[in-house]
């Protein structure tokens, strides 16, 4: 099928959220030898909210906080677990699990490290229904203080994925008691972890200060400070990069990748995130989406892939499935496909009654995702070139999140999905729900129900994966849900630094090396 979607798109080019570097002329030091320092700067396109670390769930935001805390273990590069605060870990039961901590860890007030600190951490965000993680912890029933290095974590019921909990945001570790003697107040001005950088200063909505950690328990600080700035404007970060004034740019836009990569001392380097965007559809009865034909017809009539090329500027990859490589549950089959076929979906329409065409609401938002916007614009004239006439709503993240939570959204919505458990069905089960409120979808199907109960509490892993392997073949022919790409960050970095992009999104100081001493 020839693709009629390249001609006219190439200005809209892709752009997501970034980080940067410091800048000397804004009085910042760089990655030289300023001073004998080592400085190392990061430029977030928004600033962090505060230091209450389970009060927020955004990985974007990871270049302050995991570079502070700990958890108890954590994942390398590859996702493999690795010890962080505990040394060992082991399944007692199917619903209780014991860490062995390390000893002589200390906070960066000078307090020990101990299992009261990890019984207060997990607990207060299990136990809190308004943190934003609750949902991500609210299994845990107990953290069980077994010796002053020893814990034990039970779970309401058996859960195969505690260990990618206590492995992500949400599950770090703060100091009880600390927190307890200077109160919470005095703690969010003044917030102390156990990590290789401690706090040295914020400047809301500017930047924040971090130092190294003399007294870290892992491996020596590469780095002798990190400067976290909030710079929200693309092309103040690009800038900043092109002179070398910014160590990383994150998420630079893709209009600009080439004259960065054209730039003596710069370049783009890229590397696939966790978030998939994709469209959700309204399957309520009376709704023309309810048609399993219509949905078909929807899903035919967009070219992913010209969407990827000529919006994104080849940031992404086309998928028809929930989770990309990585994840528990990744289905192969689903993956760098496209359904696209402009013939297709006209047929589809005139079988399921609309020779003549119909027409459906689309809603998404303005600057959420990379493109976001003029993806959803595109969209709508493809849909409109097989008779489908869209009435597109463009709302900021604020009104559409809350029209999410109103269920008041029409038949399609466009949303950009991530995972930091790294398990498919988590990123599934956001939309659907299997006890009998149906998600934001109305979607119901019994074997796809019955798969995700089943998946939510299987240990067997092998047997797992299969279930929600089977649950996205599912989705993919059913369609309440039409899976389109899978996003990639653009990274801008200059020839002082050596750095390898994770999948996971985080930004660990002492990962991002130096090149030759500098």
């Amino acid at each position: 099928m020839k693709r009629r979607w390249s001609v006219g798109l190439s200005l809209m080019m892709a752009a997501t959220i970034g980080l940067a570097g410091c800048s000397k002329s804004g009085s910042d030091a760089t990655t030289g030898t300023a001073g004998a320092e080592k400085i190392l700067t990061f430029a977030l396109a928004r600033d962090i909210a505060s230091f209450d670390v389970q009060n927020y769930n955004a990985s974007s935001l990871e270049a302050v906080h995991v570079n502070m805390y700990n958890h108890l273990l954590k994942n390398d590069p590859k996702q493999n677990k690795i010890p962080d605060l505990a040394t060992a870990w082991e399944k007692i039961d199917d619903k209780t699990w014991r860490f062995k901590l390390k000893q002589g860890v200390k906070f960066h007030n000078g307090d020990p490290f101990t299992a009261a600190d990890v019984k207060y951490s997990l607990e207060k965000v299990a136990k809190d229904p308004k943190s934003p993680d609750n949902a991500n912890y609210k299994m845990i029933t107990e953290v069980k203080i077994i010796d002053e290095h020893t814990v034990d974590i039970l779970t309401e019921y058996p859960d195969p994925l505690i260990l990618n909990r206590l492995a992500r945001v949400g599950s770090y570790i703060m100091p009880s008691k600390y927190i307890q003697e200077k109160g919470w107040e005095y703690y969010l001005n003044n917030p102390v972890g156990t990590g290789p950088y401690k706090f040295s200063s914020w400047k809301k909505d500017d930047r924040v200060e971090l130092v190294k950690n003399p007294d870290y328990f892992g491996e020596k600080p590469k780095w002798d400070k990190l400067i976290v700035r909030s710079i929200p404007d693309e092309s103040t970060r690009v800038s900043e990069l092109l002179t070398k004034g910014v160590d990383i740019a994150v998420n630079v836009p893709t209009s600009d990748v080439e004259r960065i990569n054209k730039n003596k001392g710069t370049q783009v380097v890229q590397a696939p995130s966790q978030r998939i965007m994709q469209l959700i559809v309204r399957t309520t009865p009376g709704t023309v989406t309810a048609n399993p034909k219509v949905r078909e017809a929807i899903d035919y009539a967009i070219d992913d892939k010209a969407i990827v090329d000529n919006i994104l500027g080849g940031a992404g990859t086309p998928t028809t499935g929930a989770a990309g490589p990585g994840n528990i549950g990744f289905n192969s089959n689903l993956h760098n496909k496209t359904n696209f076929d402009k013939d297709r979906a006209k047929k589809l329409l005139a079988e399921a009654g609309y020779p003549n065409g119909l027409e459906l609401s689309l809603t998404a938002t303005n600057g959420s995702y990379m493109k976001d916007k003029e993806t959803a614009e595109i969209i709508t004239a493809m849909l409109g070139e097989v008779g489908i006439k869209v009435k597109l709503e463009i709302l900021e993240s604020s009104q559409f999140n809350a029209k999410i939570k109103n269920k008041s959204m029409g038949e399609l919505h466009m949303i950009g999905v991530t995972n930091s458990i790294f398990d498919a069905s988590n990123l599934i089960k956001r939309k659907f729900s299997t006890d009998g409120s149906k998600g934001e979808t109305d979607y119901s199907n019994p074997e796809f129900d019955q798969l995700m109960k089943d998946a939510e509490f299987n240990m067997v892993a092998e047997l797992r994966d299969s279930q929600i392997q089977r649950a996205q073949q599912i989705l993919a022919a059913d369609r309440p849900v039409i899976h389109m790409f899978q996003l990639k960050n653009n990274y801008g970095i200059t020839d002082r630094i050596e750095f390898n992009p994770r999948i996971d999104e985080m930004f660990e100081a002492d990962e991002i090396l130096p090149k030759n001493g500098k």
